[in-house]
């Protein structure tokens, strides 16, 4: 726990405790909404995770890891921000303005409205945000700046939750758009105090493998829009770059005939997404079987082999299992359970899936196929890629669904197995 020591409070002592004018409650027929509130930034994956662009006094936190590229898309994002008439101030305590102009140049980002600030002290910054009146202000990275007031170093965890608070005030009073950038923990958490995420209006997380080109921009908060919405990216010489059709991408370097790998639609809040999962079984060499899945949840993997063992009768006990989603990608919807209990299936018996058949569905530990939400959507993807079959849960069909591709019914997994496994 850490005391925080403050000099002195008394007002006018210090520039960050502000004092403003009480404000009067008033009725929801008294509240006007302005349709310029949206701040539509014309790069489309983002403007979707956001539910339309930023909004007109919001406070935003970006998070990812450190040179995961969550600098270069904020930057592009306010170039094209201060190209449409948007006042852009952006402050970074990391680099110098001579290192941003030198990122800049590279992402061709050279807006007159875009005014860039080196600046480590809150009081400083405020100063100059009432000074120049920007419409949008950026602060990177929320764990470089600091309070004179308090005798806590920066990117403590007093120091995080002070500027954070002041930030949002200064968000709510001036009607001012504030994106804060913050790297996250080795837990892939934001660094500083949970309640920085509590106190802002939406959480945008910046994902992907270092050694892959896509990045993935993932809604976790969002006070104005829908949450878990995903926008892909490439990250490029040019900065990131828009990926218009990710299934496709994703499937581009699929192997098709090779056991242990099969192909599922999740979906990311509204967007369906066609991932390749990858298995491999081998039998446990030193006695001790591991179980390794890349970009899904640990415990998921282990219930599922459970009822591979217990309700197809697949004898894993004695084996190291591998399961992998191509791509770099992490996901959590049970909906994949289908996929990835196929995948391990056909690695274990050494025989290919069908390749032109997606699946879709839930496991239950009775080994019953679960229903899923939205399924129309997983349909016309599959569909749109070429896929001739699609095993669905049974318990989905008394909905009417496309008659372009054949879907295949089963109730449990053993039926699915059957199906789908050659």
């Amino acid at each position: 726990v850490e005391e925080i020591k403050r000099a002195d409070l008394r007002p006018g002592k210090n520039k960050a405790s502000r004092q403003s004018a009480p404000t009067l409650p008033q009725t929801l027929k008294e509240i006007e909404i302005r349709d310029d509130q949206r701040l539509m930034s014309g790069i489309s994956e983002f403007d979707r995770v956001t539910g339309g662009g930023l909004v007109s006094g919001s406070l935003t936190l970006i998070g990812g890891d450190p040179g995961i590229g969550k600098s270069t898309l904020t930057l592009q994002l306010v170039d094209r921000l201060a190209a449409s008439g948007q006042k852009v101030l952006y402050v970074s305590g990391e680099e110098s303005p001579a290192q941003i102009k030198l990122r800049a140049q590279r992402l061709q980002v050279n807006s007159d409205n875009l005014l860039l600030l080196s600046e480590t002290i809150l009081e400083n910054v405020l100063e100059t945000v009432h000074k120049l009146k920007p419409d949008i202000l950026v602060m990177d990275s929320i764990q470089t700046i600091y309070r004179t007031d308090l005798e806590s170093a920066p990117g403590s965890v007093g120091q995080v939750r002070e500027c954070g608070a002041e930030l949002m005030r200064l968000a709510k009073t001036d009607n001012l758009a504030t994106i804060l950038i913050g790297h996250v923990t080795k837990e892939g958490v934001i660094a500083g105090p949970r309640t920085l995420e509590h106190m802002v209006d939406t959480v945008l997380y910046l994902e992907g493998e270092r050694h892959h080109a896509y990045r993935i921009l993932r809604s976790v908060k969002n006070r104005f829009g829908s949450t878990n919405e995903i926008g892909v990216f490439e990250m490029q010489e040019s900065g990131m770059v828009e990926v218009a059709n990710p299934s496709q991408v994703f499937l581009s370097e699929r192997t098709r005939e090779i056991p242990g790998s099969t192909v599922v639609c999740s979906l990311e809040g509204t967007r369906p997404l066609l991932v390749e999962i990858q298995a491999l079984v081998a039998p446990a060499s030193y006695g001790n079987p591991q179980r390794v899945p890349t970009g899904f949840n640990h415990r998921r993997l282990s219930m599922l082999l459970a009822v591979l063992e217990r309700r197809a009768g697949l004898n894993l006990g004695m084996h190291d299992v591998f399961v992998n989603i191509a791509g770099g990608l992490k996901l959590d919807e049970p909906a994949i359970d289908l996929g990835i209990a196929a995948a391990v299936a056909s690695a274990f018996k050494n025989q290919n899936a069908d390749p032109d058949t997606a699946v879709v569905g839930e496991i239950g530990l009775g080994g019953e196929i679960r229903s899923v939400g939205q399924l129309d959507k997983r349909i016309n993807e599959a569909q749109k890629l070429g896929f001739k079959r699609m095993i669905i849960p049974a318990h989905n069909i008394k909905d009417r669904y496309s008659d372009k591709i054949k879907l295949v019914e089963v109730r449990y997994l053993s039926d699915a197995l059957q199906s789908l496994i050659f």
